[in-house]
Formats: structure tokens, sequence, C-alpha cells
């Protein structure tokens, strides 16, 4: 049984083991693999798995002794499925492997925000403490969570991880969600979306990324947000629209954005939200904890076990 893995290095950059997925077959793992050289590097293969590199109907179409698509992440969107099921190619992903590591981030970017730590470490080692006249010094407000309202975009498992995190800091939690009736809890309160994003203090994004959505946070949405709100996302870059939201955070529309996504990864060197000191960005990391990868590796292996009937 011949196993291709098409970008194996975000999944485990080498602190991991491909041991387990080796004792299932012929194993080929490629760090990456561009699209032009998919399906000269799955060529023979019975079973390839993949993270970003896509799987379409022309790499399909191409490879066919190609039997089982493994999709080493939650979102399927790089393998075409309609192509895959005319085919009988079984796909399968991994969900829930990043929950509780999403959710951390989400604070992360948060509490980055607010008590802009890396900003004040800055500039103690610039020596603004040691010319300080005063024990203490800051620059800016540094505000309390507590009491805040936190805005809740798609109450799914990790929103609702995230939800849990910022209750426990003494957050007031709503929510927009297409199912509030079957995942009602009685300290969230749900609410419109326009209606989520006038209230909160916070506003976290935590919804699939489908055509009726894209670019959803705009203008129009921002313009509405309190002037010392802040927007984090880390679920996918093209629910917001970065024009609208660079302009936003320079016209002090809103106080802050904490990003971990964009709508093009990696993104131009020339980005319009990176001018702005009030965005901090990290390099769609939220999901990359080595706990979180151990469990991605873990069910990427079951997966493919399950398939074989191991």
């Amino acid at each position: 049984m011949k196993i291709v893995v098409l970008d194996g290095y975000t999944l485990n950059p080498g602190d991991l083991s491909w041991e387990g997925l080796k004792e299932l077959g012929d194993v080929v793992v490629y760090d990456r693999t561009p699209e032009s050289q998919v399906i000269e590097r799955a060529s023979g293969a019975e079973i390839v798995l993949t993270n970003k590199s896509i799987v379409f109907k022309k790499q399909i179409d191409n490879l066919p002794a190609l039997k089982y698509i493994g999709v080493m992440a939650t979102g399927m969107n790089v393998v075409d499925l309609v192509a895959a099921k005319e085919r009988n190619i079984v796909v399968t992903n991994v969900a829930g492997y990043s929950t509780d590591s999403v959710a951390q981030h989400v604070m992360a970017l948060l509490l980055g925000l607010i008590n802009k730590v890396a900003y004040y470490d800055q500039t103690v080692k610039n020596g603004d403490w040691t010319r300080s006249k005063d024990f203490s010094y800051w620059d800016g407000a540094i505000t309390e969570l507590a009491g805040k309202k936190m805005g809740i975009i798609g109450f799914g498992a990790i929103g609702k991880r995230t939800a849990e995190l910022a209750r426990a800091f003494g957050m007031e939690i709503i929510s927009f969600h297409k199912h509030p009736e079957r995942d009602k809890q009685d300290w969230v309160e749900f609410l419109p979306l326009e209606e989520v994003f006038a209230s909160a203090d916070v506003v976290s994004l935590h919804c699939p990324l489908n055509e009726s959505n894209k670019g959803f946070v705009n203008r129009e949405l921002l313009k509405i947000m309190k002037s010392n709100a802040i927007v984090i996302n880390t679920a996918r870059g093209p629910l917001i629209n970065h024009d609208d939201l660079s302009d936003a955070l320079e016209r002090g529309v809103i106080a802050g954005a904490g990003l971990d996504v964009f709508d093009v990864e990696p993104p131009p060197e020339v980005h319009p939200v990176f001018r702005n000191q009030r965005c901090i960005v990290t390099p769609h990391q939220a999901w990359a904890t080595f706990e979180a990868r151990k469990r991605l590796m873990n069910g990427v292996i079951q997966n493919v076990k399950n398939f074989l009937g191991n």
C-alpha cells in the first residue's frame, strides 16, 4: 500500500513521528508539494494525505490508483469532493483536535492587545523603565476583561470553548449562532448578528467560511461597533474585509484587532493591517500547539487504519 504525504511539515516539523503511519504501508513524506507536482508525487499511491496541497478534479483524474484522500486538518476545501465521489474515493478529515489550542490563542491575542505585553516588554528593554521617574508607567489605559461583553460569532466547539475561557475572566457572553435552540446555555445570550457587533466589547469569529459570509466583517458592520471594541479572527481570513478593517483601525472606529488568519496565506509583505500598531498578527498558528498536532497525527493515522479495516 503506497501512502504519500504531500505536505507534512506543518503537522510534523520534526517533533512528532510518522512511525505509526509507516506501519500501515510504504510511506513517502514530502514537506511541501506545489500544485504542479501533486500528480507526479502522488503517482501510484492508493492513499494520499494532504493539509493544504490541493487534490482537485485534475489531480484525481490523473491518479488512477487513488482510493483514499486523508485531509490532515478539519477544512476539506482542498479536495474536490464531487470528483472524489464520482470515483468512489473515500475522503476523511480530522475534527476537534485543536479546540483548546485555538480558544487559548484567542485569549492570547486579546490579552496581548489590552495588556500590551509585547509593547511594554520592548519599552522596558529600551530603557524606558530605567529612565522613569516613577516605579510604574503606562502608555494609554489598561482595561479589565471582567464585566466586558464577549461576542462569539459561531457557537460550535471552538466558539463554546472560547466563551468558557472568556467567562472565566468574568466576561458576559453574547453570541450569534445558526442553531441557538440546539446549543443554548443558560449563561449565553443569543442575539442577531448586528446586535452582537453593536453590543460586544470583543468579537471573536468562529464560523465556517462560505460564499454567503465572505467578507461579512466589513465597513458597515465595523462602524456599528463600540469605539473601544476589539475584533479577533482565528477562524478563516476571508471572513474579514481587510481593507475595511485597516481603515476602521486607522480612523479609530474600533480600538484593535487580533488576527491569526488572512485571505491570502502567507500574506504579501505589504498588507494594509501591518502598518497599524493596534493590530497584532500571528502566522496561522492557533491550531498548532504540540498537543493539538499530536492529536491531529493520531487522528490521521486512525482514519487510515479505519479505511484499511485495521
